[in-house]
């Protein structure tokens, strides 16, 4: 019932649900005959997406049989109900609880890929009121936009520390407040060249992986209707991607430059400056042993009993590791994706 009206308020129909060809493999190649495939992004064109826009544009997909596109999401628009209905083929989300809240509501997606190995937000203060551990929190205002509320919580939950020990302020992108006094801390991802310049060299920055609370970012998702029926469209998604991602690694201004070809209005410094910071989330030790998009269950698990422990599922069953994520997909790129860190 949930999912049905999840559906119905995102103005989505549940017949396409179902649609989707016979069985197959997921190391079977996808036809010569080219096969549509929609990424629905969470948000609006930025370097988060470098990797897909450089595999569209040097020819990446297309070796792989597959006519790609993009569609973008915005600020109330995640693009869950979009993948869900099959009007996109998968996705790509800010945060792993956006992902295991839509499960945990009966909507039957599962995590295929993890494009960040950490999740880069971070809490910046200013160095005359600095907060450099989570207990430095206890007292102080943290100001976050109002989805993320729960990854305050769960810093909380992680340290020990009481609930009515932090305030929790809602803010939008301005960090006026910051500097005015209103809040002690704002969050933004460590890859927000907008945000953190105005900060100077000298913020406070603490990560929310530093603070114990390790999510992925940027986790590639789709339906458990694509995964039993077209796993090998997925997995020629995966080979493509993750050579964009690998060409974006060795030329990232040539990559940049790519990116802002495609979607003009992006400016060129701030994008090349999150990309240099995002690839080091991107690619890390893990990525050079076992591949680009790699993930662990053992991490999910730990993320869906800190965020059940919070109440993000209340009323509602805890979904599993194996009902949030599958390894099915990397494991059938495995020789494929690079190894890099």
């Amino acid at each position: 019932m949930q999912r049905r009206v999840f559906l119905k308020i995102a103005g989505i129909g549940t017949a396409s649900l179902t649609c989707g060809a016979g069985m197959a493999d997921a190391a079977t190649p996808v036809s010569t005959r080219m096969t549509s495939v929609v990424e629905q992004f969470d948000w609006i064109a930025n370097s988060r997406i470098l990797g897909e826009v450089v595999a569209q544009n040097l020819g990446y997909y297309e070796d792989e049989g597959i006519r790609f596109s993009i569609a973008l999401g915005g600020p109330h628009n995640t693009g869950v109900a979009s993948v869900a209905s099959g009007y996109a083929t998968l996705g790509l989300l800010s945060s792993s609880p956006t992902l295991m809240a839509a499960r945990a509501g009966d909507i039957p997606l599962k995590c295929i890929a993890a494009g960040f190995q950490r999740h880069p937000l971070t809490f910046y203060s200013l160095p005359d009121n600095p907060i450099r551990s989570p207990q430095d929190m206890r007292g102080k205002r943290i100001g976050i936009a109002r989805p993320g509320f729960n990854l305050v919580r769960a810093v909380m939950r992680k340290n020990g520390i009481p609930e009515d020990e932090v305030q929790i302020v809602a803010l939008g992108g301005d960090i006026a407040p910051l500097f005015n006094g209103q809040v002690d801390a704002i969050s933004a991802w460590a890859t927000d060249a907008t945000k953190l310049k105005p900060l100077g060299p000298d913020r406070v920055a603490l990560s929310l992986w530093d603070s114990g609370v390790q999510l992925y970012a940027n986790p590639y998702y789709t339906t458990d209707t694509m995964l039993r029926e077209r796993p090998e469209v997925i997995a020629a998604f995966m080979r493509g991607t993750a050579r964009g991602w690998a060409y974006a690694r060795g030329n990232p201004e040539q990559a940049v430059d790519i990116l802002v070809r495609s979607y003009p209005m992006l400016d060129r410094n701030g994008e090349l400056f999150a990309l240099r910071v995002a690839l080091s989330f991107v690619f890390d030790e893990q990525t050079k042993m076992e591949g680009w998009g790699t993930m662990k269950k053992d991490t999910w698990a730990d993320q869906i009993r800190l965020f059940a422990s919070i109440g993000q599922f209340s009323g509602q069953d805890v979904p599993t590791v194996d009902d949030v994520m599958t390894l099915s997909i990397l494991n059938a790129t495995a020789d494929q994706r690079p190894k890099i860190g």
